[in-house]
C-alpha cells in the first residue's frame, strides 16, 4: 500500500513538473513578446530554461538532502534522453533542419562544456590512487562556480548577438504570432509555474528514492531512466509540437540550450550548494553523452538536417544504453 502511495506521488510529481514548465514558458515567452525580445533569445533562453526547470528542481532538491547521484545522474541521463530521443523522435515525424548559429556557436559550446565535465569527474589533477575506491572525483564548488560563470558570459553573449539583429527581426517575428498575455497574466502563469515545478520536484526525489530502494535500484539507475524521462517530457512534448508545425529551428534550438542549461547552470548551482561526488558510473555516462554529442553532431553537420533514418539510428542507440544502464 506504502509502495501504491509512493507511485502516485510520483505521477503526481511528473505531472506537476510538466505543468509548471509550460505554465513557465508561456508566461515568459508572452513577457518576452510583450517586450519585443527577438524569437532567437526566447528559443535559446526562455524556453530552454524553462523546459529545463524539473531538471533544476530535482536536482537542487537532491543536492540539499545529499542524494548527488541523483542530482548527476538526472543532468546526465537528461541530456542523452534529450539528443537522441527529443530529435530522433521529432525527425521521425519531419525533416529537421539545423541553424547554421547552432552549428557554428551553440553545439560547439555544448560540446566543449561536456567535456569540461567529464574531465572535472574524472579528477584528472588528482594522482588516480588518490581517488576514493568506487568514485571517479567530485565537482566541487570551485568547479561549479566556473559552470556558473559560463551560464553567465554564455547567456549574455546570445542575448547581445541575437538584440543586434532586433530590428531587422522584430516585424517578422510579430507577424502571424499570437497576442500575447497581459503583463499580470503573464506573471501569474510564471509564478504558479514556479511553485508547481518545486513541488512537483520535491516529490519525484523523495518518491524515487523510496521506489529504488524497494525494488534494489541504485539512485543512479533511477536519474538515469524514470527521472531523466519524467524531467525531459517538457523538451519532448516542447520539440515533438515545433516539428509538427514546421517550427524545426525552435525544436533543435530547444534541445541544445536545455542540454546547455543542464550542465552549466544546474549542476553549477547544484554543486553550489553542495559538493557533488561522481561515481564511476557516472563519468562514464559522461563520456557516453560527450560521444553520443559529438555523433549527433557529425550527424547534422553533414546535411544540415535530421532525416528518419538518422532518427531511427538515434532511438536504436538510446535502447541499447538503456539496456546497459539497466544490466551494469
Amino acid at each position: 500500500m506504502e509502495m501504491l502511495g509512493n507511485i502516485a506521488i510520483l505521477i503526481a510529481g511528473f505531472i506537476l513538473l510538466i505543468k509548471g514548465a509550460d505554465f513557465f514558458v508561456e508566461g515568459s515567452a508572452s513577457i518576452a513578446k510583450l517586450l519585443k525580445v527577438p524569437s532567437i533569445v526566447v528559443g535559446l533562453t526562455i524556453v530552454a530554461m524553462g523546459t529545463s526547470l524539473p531538471e533544476m528542481s530535482v536536482s537542487v532538491s537532491a543536492a540539499i538532502n545529499g542524494s548527488n547521484e541523483i542530482a548527476i545522474s538526472n543532468v546526465v541521463g537528461s541530456n542523452i534522453f534529450n539528443l537522441i530521443v527529443v530529435l530522433g523522435v521529432c525527425a521521425l515525424f519531419n525533416s529537421v533542419p539545423v541553424d547554421k548559429q547552432i552549428l557554428r556557436r551553440d553545439y560547439p559550446f555544448l560540446i566543449f562544456i561536456t567535456a569540461v565535465l567529464v574531465f572535472f569527474m574524472a579528477d584528472i589533477i588528482k594522482p588516480w590512487a588518490d581517488v576514493e575506491e568506487g568514485s571517479s572525483g567530485i565537482l566541487s564548488r570551485l568547479n561549479s562556480i566556473i559552470f556558473l560563470f559560463l551560464f553567465i558570459s554564455y547567456l549574455v553573449f546570445t542575448v547581445k548577438g541575437a538584440l543586434k539583429s532586433r530590428k531587422t527581426n522584430i516585424a517578422a517575428e510579430d507577424a502571424g504570432n499570437e497576442k500575447p498575455h497581459s503583463l499580470f497574466i503573464s506573471i501569474i502563469f510564471i509564478v504558479c509555474g514556479v511553485i508547481a515545478i518545486k513541488f512537483g520536484g520535491d516529490f519525484v526525489v523523495d518518491s524515487s528514492k523510496y521506489i529504488a530502494l524497494k525494488m534494489g535500484m541504485t539512485e543512479t539507475l533511477v536519474g538515469l531512466t524514470i527521472v531523466a524521462l519524467g524531467t525531459s517530457l517538457p523538451e519532448l512534448v516542447t520539440s515533438m509540437v515545433a516539428a509538427k508545425k514546421g517550427e524545426t529551428s525552435l525544436a533543435v534550438g530547444n534541445v541544445i540550450g536545455s542540454n546547455i542549461f543542464n550542465i552549466i547552470f544546474i549542476l553549477g548551482v547544484s554543486g553550489t550548494i553542495h559538493p557533488i561526488m561522481a561515481e564511476k558510473q557516472n563519468l562514464i555516462d559522461a563520456v557516453i553523452s560527450l560521444v553520443i554529442s559529438i555523433g549527433v553532431y557529425f550527424l547534422t553537420v553533414r546535411k544540415r538536417k535530421l532525416e528518419r533514418k538518422e532518427g531511427i539510428v538515434m532511438l536504436s542507440v538510446y535502447a541499447v544504453y538503456m539496456v546497459y544502464a539497466i544490466l551494469r
